[in-house]
């Protein structure tokens, strides 16, 4: 990065995402300009010419929300509807900002086809898939409603999956769900209302009947729905975890053990960082590298993108592991460094100072056209 281009963070100017990239901005002595979302999601946008542009999550703001939904009124706190038109208008916007960064030669450091891909599960996994990457086995079809999900997974064989809409973040939606003969049972921080609404809830919940989980699925399908095979994961001290790895230009420096007593591990419903040393300990000198080297192949599924954060499950035998997810924005880890003393905001500023993410797109380019 030259020190004279421009830094630019598409973001919510209010967010603490916006406001810690920013920070560590000023600490690399970088003035960081910021060009809000409800400008992108309205319309056309300028950029400063040259400039290295960052595009941070548009969530936690309701005006761009319903920007991108095209509607006329804002969700009510919480809800979950629209995520197709949401994801629609999300192209639309990345589309726009494309046009804005090639009139002024700007760089950006998350190519929008790859924040696309991430924001449509099912294209991921396929992505994944064919890059080798191991992951849980998927339903090939998207449910169009319960009955649907009910016949496919009998022919599977499947008692238990994860249900999760093909353009949801941060567990919105999510279903752990678990058949067994007549009886169901889906774990989620899905709140149902009596009118069939759905919201988010900080606190999950368990939905014993038919009747209630059907009302669910039936509400999200329509928006689309992956179906993941579950993948039972590894314990410590009576807790299952999960890893939140942020790989930077091909580096997995940061990582986040991410603990719960039951299937759902987002940190937000009222779960807790484990310990990564513990984990690296018990998983030993071959298969902790093994591990991580699975986060790095998937990053390099999206070389495009200066940083992606990969859920990574470690099997309950710990010899095994699947990539869940992979986030374009997964890079909020407060507290967390690298080895030099780094936050996710910071290193990200090193790689591409450095020179390092560009050397990551031009390897990746050399392989795609070998």
């Amino acid at each position: 990065m030259s020190h004279t281009a421009p830094l630019v963070v598409v973001g919510n100017p209010d967010n603490r995402r916006v406001g810690s990239f920013r920070a560590a901005g000023h600490a690399a002595g970088l003035r960081v300009h910021v060009l809000p979302w409800r400008e992108l999601a309205a319309g056309d946008v300028s950029l400063p010419d040259r400039a290295q542009v960052r595009i941070d999550s548009p969530g936690e703001d309701a005006e761009v929300d319903r920007l991108l939904r095209g509607a006329d009124q804002p969700l009510a706190h919480g809800e979950i509807s629209g995520g197709a038109a949401w994801y629609a208008g999300l192209l639309a916007a990345l589309a726009r900002l494309t046009v804005a960064a090639q009139r002024a030669g700007a760089t950006l450091l998350n190519d929008p086809a790859d924040i696309a891909t991430m924001f449509d599960k099912g294209a991921c996994q396929r992505r994944l898939a064919q890059a080798g990457v191991a992951q849980p086995a998927a339903l090939d079809d998207a449910p169009a409603d319960w009955a649907a999900l009910r016949a496919a997974l009998a022919a599977a064989g499947w008692a238990r999956v994860f249900v999760k809409p093909v353009h949801g973040s941060s567990a919105s939606g999510v279903l752990a769900l678990h058949l067994a003969g007549d009886r169901v049972q889906a774990v989620t921080s899905v709140e149902a209302a009596d009118d069939g609404r759905l919201y988010n809830s900080l606190r999950l919940r368990a939905y014993r009947t038919e009747r209630e989980v059907a009302s669910i699925v039936d509400r999200l399908a329509p928006d689309g729905l992956l179906v993941q095979r579950w993948f039972p994961k590894a314990g410590l001290h009576g807790r299952v975890f999960d890893l939140r790895v942020l790989v930077i230009a091909g580096q997995p420096d940061h990582v986040v053990v991410r603990s719960s007593e039951g299937p759902v591990t987002n940190l937000h419903l009222g779960n807790r960082r484990g310990d990564p040393a513990a984990v690296r300990a018990v998983l030993g000198p071959q298969r902790w590298p093994a591990a991580l080297a699975e986060c790095v192949s998937a990053a390099r599924c999206f070389t495009g993108s200066l940083h992606v954060g990969v859920d990574l499950m470690i099997a309950s035998d710990w010899r095994r592991h699947a990539v869940a997810e992979v986030n374009a924005f997964g890079d909020l880890l407060p507290g967390v460094c690298d080895d030099a003393g780094r936050d996710s905001y910071a290193a990200q500023l090193h790689a591409v100072r450095t020179g390092r993410f560009t050397a990551w797109r031009a390897a990746a380019a050399m392989e795609r056209s070998a």
